[in-house]
């Protein structure tokens, strides 16, 4: 007497909760087998074939091609005839022979369990036959012997030693299913070839896990399978680093290697700090104007900056000095050779003003001149480009308004000026506009505090915004 088995769409172990119709691999009418692919379903995640867990003749479909249908929902009927199939009758019980009806009825316990071929999409039912037909697997001999000798059909006697065998190397030689949770695992299986009967699970009470066949593939096909499993994804990385542009490498050489040494080391070392306060220099520019409208050799404003620099180092000599770490010791200098950074083709240099100190401003305009030419010809010697003791920095002429430059190594302070441009300010008790600068000043803590550096700096903005106070000094 047939039986008609409902299969349910499984949980295809992806974790997901739906799948679509692709296509479908039988008719109604048509006969399958067990494990035999009956539909294509797409996930969001593959394309799978899906396995039937019951042999017979299929009666229904549900869903046409391109439905989709949720995990557990009727995907097909088969009625199993009185031919009956192996791993039906393994699940009998091993007391008696099995009757058709006996091992349909075995079968159709509830369609939740999808069939004794797709463990683990169901309840614990299926479970619990495995681990009965498991510990009295030795007892099947006899119920085997007696179906073969007493007047039953053949079909229902033939086939039982076949149930016993498949199992035997999986499960140590219980009869039963195979242990497969995923219809993956079982395609994969069947495209490389390998017969599950022979595969021993990993998983919970011998399930079969896709790392398990995946492993015995390895086995089977052997260290040529794994080469090529592992140079695989190389052509697909080819076109992307093709696609790609080249990054450019620029070598550390030359000015920009000294330079980045030099600037390096300065960082490293030296426990910088800044401060910086916003100057009128309406007053340096008309003073520079009336010198210049006066005759003579024209008076830049960076020699007007260095003058003003010098004699505040006079009345803060711990900013002309260096530091001997060796010794440990804070070395004052005598005399101001005063560096300016000047910007080249080649890159930064910072040439030195030698005895700043006792040049007069149209010394001083004469010899930034001469070293800025010799610097855009690259035709400064190394007696130029060294001895510093103090360095000024007029990145105003790149249309900045201020900076937090590093130390010239092995200098002990930097004065940055920027750009001169109008701002409103506040000129004896009114809003006017006026010329103002920002200068700021980097020096290294270790050779003063901050009283020092706050007092310099103010020294020099009260000489860009009163000129006359350097006349006190000259």
């Amino acid at each position: 007497m047939a039986q008609v088995l409902e299969f349910k769409l499984p949980d295809l172990g992806e974790g997901l909760t739906e799948a679509e119709i692709v296509r479908w691999l039988v008719s109604v009418g048509d006969v399958v087998a067990i494990d035999q692919p009956v539909v294509e379903v797409e996930t969001a995640k593959a394309m799978v074939e899906v396995p039937c867990p019951y042999g017979g003749v299929v009666t229904a479909r549900y869903g046409e091609e391109g439905t989709e249908l949720p995990v557990g929902a009727p995907l097909l009927t088969v009625a199993v005839g009185g031919t009956g199939a192996p791993e039906e009758r393994a699940e009998a019980a091993p007391g008696a022979a099995p009757t058709v009806g006996e091992a349909a009825a075995e079968s159709a316990v509830s369609s939740e369990y999808s069939g004794n071929v797709l463990v683990g999409y169901g309840t614990a039912g299926p479970a619990a036959r495995r681990r009965r037909v498991r510990h009295e697997s030795h007892a099947v001999a006899k119920p085997l012997a007696a179906a073969q000798a007493a007047p039953a059909p053949a079909p229902v006697a033939v086939p039982a030693p076949v149930a016993v065998a498949p199992v035997a190397v999986a499960a140590g030689g219980h009869s039963g299913p195979v242990p497969v949770i995923s219809p993956l695992v079982r395609k994969l299986a069947r495209d490389r070839g390998l017969d599950l009967r022979d595969v021993r699970g990993s998983g919970p009470e011998g399930l079969i896990l896709r790392a398990d066949v995946e492993l015995a593939i390895a086995v089977l096909e052997g260290p040529v399978a794994a080469q090529e499993t592992a140079i695989a994804p190389a052509p697909a990385a080819v076109p992307v680093s093709a696609a790609a542009p080249a990054a450019e490498r620029v070598p550390l050489r030359g000015v920009r290697g000294a330079v980045a040494d030099k600037l390096s080391r300065s960082r490293t070392e030296i426990p910088d700090a800044t401060c910086w306060v916003d100057a009128d220099a309406t007053e340096l520019m008309a003073a520079r104007t009336a010198m210049n409208a006066a005759g003579g050799p024209k008076i830049s404003l960076l020699a007007l900056l260095a003058r003003i620099c010098v004699h505040a180092l006079s009345r803060f000599p711990e900013l002309n000095s260096t530091v001997d770490t060796a010794a440990r010791e804070i070395v004052r200098l005598p005399a101001v050779h005063l560096g300016f950074a000047a910007q080249t083709p080649r890159g930064l240099v910072v040439p030195v003003v030698k005895d700043a100190g006792a040049r007069t401003a149209e010394s001083l305009t004469a010899e930034f001149a001469r070293l800025t030419e010799s610097a855009r010809q690259s035709a400064l010697t190394p007696a130029d480009l060294t001895g510093g003791t103090f360095t000024l920095n007029n990145y105003g002429v790149f249309g900045v308004d201020g900076s937090t430059p590093i130390i010239n190594h092995p200098e002990a302070a930097m004065l940055g000026v920027g750009r001169i441009i109008p701002k409103p300010w506040v000129h004896q008790g009114e809003l006017a506009v006026r010329q103002v600068v920002q200068l700021s000043l980097t020096f290294d803590h270790r050779v003063c505090d901050g009283g020092t550096a706050g007092g310099f700096l103010r020294y020099v903005a009260d000489c860009v915004e009163q000129p006359a106070v350097l006349l006190r000094t000259l």
